[in-house]
């Protein structure tokens, strides 16, 4: 009878529904969105902490005037590593870390398109950090700034390994970058749940596919800029040997072109995620979606067009001054609409 059926449930021998793997050697190994997710969040954790305490020990050595805490030396290699830290050691793995944890569940995927790809990306980023962090215990860490401005960081002003491990470091980081943007584009094109169509997708994961594309678009500018000078320091290449007729604003460029949509990549993420949450805890839907959506993607487009903004003392005219300035004015616009429709 029916009494009996439900009188007689059936329990599961214990720890039969989890096949999760554990230990040590299953975190190595893993090609889980939501643990790679994890190592992310940890690790650019960890790195935002050394950043941090980077920019603790200049904030001692201005704290008075001849400070003594540190030497010049120790002091340029401070800053240089407390700005690469931060912006590619800590914010942008932090950024991925939520792409990872949050994308495929939001699309209502299974994991990313690439898991294999996807650890790899995290095991290069480590890779990357380690090599361009250890050398600070050995006096060798870069030293010219974390824009590396050439011809400031060419061999003949800037000898030793010090401004080596810059460039390779961030060489093995733009891999790292360009592989895990690839995979989530994939993912975001090819695995929403049926009836997802791109403008029913959460928000976040709209602001991250615009970055993507920003990572993929804008890397490429300072891979060409870190190999001439890795040319320079190691092949006796003049890629910006000013003597030998190189322009001194090439690296100026080039750098730019990658290090202003380089923020957009680091704010876009942290947009999604506060349209995100304001719309949960204030309970009530998104003000203006599609606005907010195409918001973000003109933030997108626009960030390629407003570089030279960090050149604005180096004489480029005023014809050129006029331009940048205006782009970075229009840039406003997208960003002013997203915070009044968060208001």
């Amino acid at each position: 009878t029916m009494a009996t059926a439900a009188a007689a449930p059936t329990f599961a021998p214990p720890k039969a529904a989890s096949y999760e793997p554990t230990g040590i050697w299953s975190w190595i190994t893993t090609v889980d969105h939501k643990r790679i997710g994890t190592l992310y969040l940890f690790t650019a954790l960890f790195f935002f902490l050394f950043g941090g305490l980077e920019a603790f020990l200049i904030r001692l050595q201005l704290a008075r005037p001849n400070g003594q805490v540190v030497s010049a030396e120790f002091y340029n290699q401070l800053f240089t590593m407390h700005g690469t830290t931060m912006v590619f050691l800590a914010i942008m793995p932090l950024s991925a870390a939520f792409f990872n944890y949050l994308i495929p569940l939001q699309i209502g995927a299974r994991d990313v398109a690439f898991p294999r790809l996807n650890a790899f990306s995290y095991w290069v980023y480590l890779l990357g950090g380690i090599f361009i962090t250890v050398p600070i215990f050995f006096g060798l860490a870069p030293n010219g700034g974390w824009f590396g401005y050439a011809p400031l960081t060419t061999i003949q002003f800037s000898g030793g390994l010090n401004i080596d491990f810059w460039v390779m470091g961030l060489q093995i980081l733009g891999v790292s970058s360009l592989a895990a943007a690839f995979n989530f584009i994939t993912t975001i094109i090819n695995m929403r749940a049926p009836g997802m169509s791109l403008m029913r997708m959460p928000i976040f994961t709209w602001m991250s596919f615009v970055v993507q594309f920003l990572l993929i678009l804008a890397f490429p500018a300072i891979t060409v800029a870190l190999v001439f000078l890795l040319f320079d320091r190691f092949f006796g290449t003049q890629f910006y040997e000013i003597a030998a007729g190189a322009d001194p604003l090439l690296w100026q460029h080039l750098f730019w072109v990658f290090g202003h949509p380089e923020v957009y990549i680091l704010v876009l993420p942290a947009f999604g995620l506060a349209s995100e949450i304001l719309p949960t805890f204030s309970k009530k839907p998104l003000f203006g979606y599609n606005v907010m959506v195409y918001s973000g993607i003109m933030i997108g487009f626009l960030g390629f067009g407003v570089w030279a903004h960090h050149m604005f003392a180096v004489g480029m005219g005023a014809t050129a001054d006029t331009i940048f300035s205006m782009a970075t004015m229009l840039i406003g616009i997208p960003t002013g609409v997203k915070i009044f429709n968060w208001i």
